[in-house]
Protein backbone atom coordinates (compact mmCIF):
# COMPACT_ATOMS: atom_id res chain seq x y z
CA UNK A 1 0.00 0.00 0.00
CA UNK A 2 1.54 3.25 -1.15
CA UNK A 3 1.22 6.39 0.86
CA UNK A 4 2.53 9.84 0.27
CA UNK A 5 5.97 10.54 1.68
CA UNK A 6 7.18 13.61 3.48
CA UNK A 7 10.43 15.33 2.50
CA UNK A 8 12.64 13.51 5.04
CA UNK A 9 10.87 10.21 4.39
CA UNK A 10 11.60 10.61 0.67
CA UNK A 11 15.23 11.46 1.33
CA UNK A 12 15.69 8.41 3.54
CA UNK A 13 13.95 6.10 1.08
CA UNK A 14 15.99 7.50 -1.83
CA UNK A 15 19.17 6.75 0.10
CA UNK A 16 18.12 3.20 0.95
CA UNK A 17 17.01 2.57 -2.63
CA UNK A 18 20.33 3.92 -3.91
CA UNK A 19 22.56 1.83 -1.65
CA UNK A 20 20.49 -1.36 -2.18
CA UNK A 21 21.52 -2.90 1.11
CA UNK A 22 20.34 -2.91 4.72
CA UNK A 23 21.39 0.03 6.89
CA UNK A 24 21.15 1.12 10.48
CA UNK A 25 19.73 4.44 11.64
CA UNK A 26 23.32 5.52 12.34
CA UNK A 27 24.36 4.65 8.75
CA UNK A 28 21.51 6.71 7.33
CA UNK A 29 22.17 9.56 9.75
CA UNK A 30 25.84 9.74 8.74
CA UNK A 31 24.81 9.98 5.10
CA UNK A 32 22.18 12.65 5.77
CA UNK A 33 24.56 14.73 7.91
CA UNK A 34 26.64 15.40 4.80
CA UNK A 35 23.86 17.77 3.72
CA UNK A 36 22.02 18.80 6.89
CA UNK A 37 22.00 18.68 10.68
CA UNK A 38 19.64 16.06 12.10
CA UNK A 39 19.27 14.32 15.43
CA UNK A 40 19.60 10.57 15.70
CA UNK A 41 16.12 10.37 17.25
CA UNK A 42 14.60 12.26 14.30
CA UNK A 43 15.98 9.77 11.78
CA UNK A 44 15.03 6.85 14.05
CA UNK A 45 11.44 8.12 14.33
CA UNK A 46 11.09 8.63 10.58
CA UNK A 47 12.53 5.20 9.80
CA UNK A 48 10.13 3.66 12.33
CA UNK A 49 7.24 5.43 10.57
CA UNK A 50 8.46 4.10 7.21
CA UNK A 51 8.47 0.63 8.76
CA UNK A 52 4.92 1.17 10.04
CA UNK A 53 3.85 2.30 6.54
CA UNK A 54 5.24 -0.97 5.16
CA UNK A 55 8.05 0.60 3.14
CA UNK A 56 10.89 -0.70 5.30
CA UNK A 57 11.45 -4.04 6.93
CA UNK A 58 13.72 -4.31 9.93
CA UNK A 59 15.53 -6.84 12.03
CA UNK A 60 17.13 -6.37 15.41
CA UNK A 61 20.90 -6.25 15.61
CA UNK A 62 22.24 -5.68 19.08
CA UNK A 63 20.32 -2.77 20.62
CA UNK A 64 19.33 -1.28 17.26
CA UNK A 65 17.49 -2.24 14.10
CA UNK A 66 18.81 -2.76 10.60
CA UNK A 67 16.39 -1.46 7.96
CA UNK A 68 15.91 -2.42 4.33
CA UNK A 69 13.53 -1.24 1.62
CA UNK A 70 10.67 -3.68 1.07
CA UNK A 71 10.53 -2.99 -2.67
CA UNK A 72 12.39 -1.07 -5.34
CA UNK A 73 11.80 2.60 -6.01
CA UNK A 74 10.23 1.65 -9.33
CA UNK A 75 7.79 -0.76 -7.69
CA UNK A 76 6.86 1.86 -5.07
CA UNK A 77 6.32 4.52 -7.75
CA UNK A 78 4.17 2.13 -9.78
CA UNK A 79 2.03 1.45 -6.71
CA UNK A 80 1.57 5.18 -6.07
CA UNK A 81 0.54 5.64 -9.71
CA UNK A 82 -1.86 2.68 -9.53
CA UNK A 83 -3.51 3.95 -6.36
CA UNK A 84 -3.82 7.46 -7.81
CA UNK A 85 -5.52 6.03 -10.87
CA UNK A 86 -7.81 3.83 -8.78
CA UNK A 87 -9.03 6.81 -6.74
CA UNK A 88 -9.31 9.28 -9.63
CA UNK A 89 -13.01 8.82 -10.25
CA UNK A 90 -12.72 8.69 -14.05
CA UNK A 91 -9.80 6.44 -14.94
CA UNK A 92 -10.05 6.99 -18.70
CA UNK A 93 -9.99 10.79 -18.35
CA UNK A 94 -7.13 10.58 -15.86
CA UNK A 95 -5.10 8.44 -18.26
CA UNK A 96 -5.79 10.85 -21.14
CA UNK A 97 -4.59 13.79 -19.04
CA UNK A 98 -1.53 11.79 -18.02
CA UNK A 99 -0.69 10.88 -21.63
CA UNK A 100 -1.16 14.49 -22.81
CA UNK A 101 1.55 15.62 -20.39
CA UNK A 102 4.20 13.03 -21.26
CA UNK A 103 7.52 14.36 -22.53
CA UNK A 104 8.92 12.70 -25.66
CA UNK A 105 11.33 10.74 -23.44
CA UNK A 106 8.50 9.57 -21.19
CA UNK A 107 6.40 8.59 -24.22
CA UNK A 108 9.34 6.53 -25.53
CA UNK A 109 9.71 4.84 -22.14
CA UNK A 110 5.98 4.05 -22.10
CA UNK A 111 6.17 2.65 -25.63
CA UNK A 112 9.13 0.45 -24.65
CA UNK A 113 7.33 -0.75 -21.52
CA UNK A 114 4.21 -1.66 -23.51
CA UNK A 115 6.35 -3.73 -25.88
CA UNK A 116 7.72 -5.67 -22.89
CA UNK A 117 4.34 -6.02 -21.18
CA UNK A 118 1.46 -5.69 -23.67
CA UNK A 119 -1.90 -4.47 -22.24
CA UNK A 120 -3.67 -7.71 -23.24
CA UNK A 121 -0.95 -9.90 -21.75
CA UNK A 122 -2.09 -9.65 -18.15
CA UNK A 123 -3.05 -13.01 -16.66
CA UNK A 124 -5.24 -12.02 -13.68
Amino acid sequence: MARGLGELESTIMDHLWAIRRPASVRDVLEHLRQERTLAYTTVMTVMDKLHTKGLLKRRPEGRAYIYEAVSSKEAYTAEVMRESLATSGNRAATLVHFLERLTPEEASALDAALRVYPPGGRSS
